[in-house]
């Protein structure tokens, strides 16, 4: 896989700042005429955090992979933090619940694999040694980073070996439960209960800006906008402790037009990684987002010029499609390579027009001999491809019409599939206007 390279053409203006604006991403920031001042006058340090709460990268840390590029085109050098200490104890923001208790291991083998996937995109520089570690010292590192690299650190080295009297005395005086409880996200959990556990969260993620602003002088956190509060913790520590100005900017969720998380299939998350979420799969959730979804989609998945995006979307009626079709090219190809693209692209013109290779759909391949003599049930077919997890979710979708084998809606329930149903050995499924699976002998 290559590394992300933002192209030349993608923005008119020479600022990231107006770059990330004009896109879409800003959503809130400390000082904006400082920031903006600060990004154009000097090459900085930046920091984007993220817990280890699964094993692999879903499209949500793809947004803040691409402001990463964003901000490495422009000379500046990111730092992914991974969340080594802070997974022990678990972000509360945008939950109603508590996040469950993952062991060391699990921790430490999910941000293993975080490091894996971001280095399919961000190019990082693993000369590069931090000597963290010692609890209130400045602590030092090998040497500047290469330019055009990123690095990647895990805050377990700070965070695992405090002395927890010591943090409370040290950081936890500058913090006021009065103010930790009109943040959102501890007000979405109070009514259900908010642990003690949970409030320590919002000291350890400022406490990691501190660190890091004081040893590697980084001056900006950047983040989703649930972590709003987070962040402004981070500075107004930096502040009390270091007597230095930091700053803090959070970005737009990945919402659609009625205020939902986008990146949710009937699998689960929609995964960067294509043992999870098939690069088919993957183009056909854009392919399918709604009309109105379209344009925040290509300025922020996209490396689309904003005048392209503008012809793309200034359309009339089912001409949107065009954008559509652009818009899952252009992001599958990010994400899984050009060559993936393409036949997901090929494969889902095949789908719907039969213009393309069909050979490019997902695809089952069966034993002959289940579709022998009287042949499987219709309903166990589909469950056997991944179409549906029950019986019930089967017979569901037969009764609603949502069913065709090879263009023919399906309405007997109990429908035996045998080898004459099959064309040179291959058997198309439709499930509802949109899922298309081969199924092969």
């Amino acid at each position: 896989m290559n590394k992300i390279v933002v192209p030349d053409n993608v923005s008119k203006h020479d600022n990231v700042f107006d770059v990330l604006k004009e896109r879409g991403f800003i959503e809130q920031c400390t000082h904006e005429e400082e920031i903006k001042d600060l990004l154009t006058k000097e090459k900085i340090k930046f920091y984007i955090g993220f817990d280890p709460t699964a094993d692999c990268l879903h499209i949500g840390h793809f947004m803040q992979i691409m402001t990463i590029s964003y901000m490495m085109k422009f000379g500046h050098t990111p730092i992914v933090l991974l969340g080594g200490g802070t997974g022990m104890v678990g972000d509360p923001s945008g939950r109603t619940d508590m996040r469950k208790f993952m062991d060391v291991k699990t921790v430490e083998d999910n941000c293993n694999a975080f490091k894996k996937l971001f280095e399919k995109y961000i190019e990082f520089d693993d000369g590069f040694e931090y000597y963290g570690g010692e609890y209130g010292k400045k602590n030092g590192f090998n040497r500047e980073p290469l330019p055009g690299k990123a690095i990647s650190l895990n805050n377990a080295k700070w965070l695992m070996n405090v002395n927890y009297i010591n943090f409370i005395r040290d950081i936890g005086r500058h913090f006021t439960v009065n103010n930790m409880l009109r943040a959102e996200c501890y007000k979405q959990r109070l009514a259900d209960g908010l642990t003690f556990l949970e409030i320590n969260y919002l000291l350890m993620q400022s406490y990691d800006f501190m660190v890091m602003a004081r040893d590697l002088d980084v001056k900006m956190q950047f983040g989703g906008n649930d972590q709003w509060s987070n962040l402004i913790g981070g500075v107004d520590l930096t502040r009390k402790e270091l007597s230095k100005s930091v700053y803090a900017m959070t970005f737009t969720l990945l919402t659609n037009s009625e205020g939902k998380k986008m990146g949710k299939t009937q699998a689960g998350a929609l995964w960067l990684d294509a043992e999870r979420t098939s690069c088919y799969e993957f183009f056909q959730y854009w392919r399918n987002v709604a009309d109105a979804d379209v344009e925040k989609c290509l300025k922020l998945l996209t490396f689309l010029p904003i005048e392209e995006i503008e012809k793309l979307v200034n359309v009339d009626g089912s001409e949107i499609n065009k954008a559509k079709e652009i818009l899952a090219y252009e992001i599958t190809k990010i994400v899984h390579g050009e060559e993936e693209a393409k036949k997901a692209l090929d494969g889902s013109r095949a789908a719907f027009s039969g213009a393309g290779d069909m050979a490019n759909i997902p695809h089952t391949k069966l034993g002959k001999e289940k579709f022998e003599g009287l042949g499987l049930g219709v309903v166990t077919l589909l469950k056997e491809a991944g179409l549906v997890n029950t019986n019930s979710e089967g017979f569901r979708l037969i009764e609603q019409g949502g069913l065709s084998i090879n263009g023919e809606k399906v309405v007997d329930k109990k429908l035996s599939v045998t080898l004459d149903l099959f064309d040179d050995g291959k058997l198309l499924i439709q499930k509802g206007k949109k899922v298309f699976h081969m199924i092969e002998i």
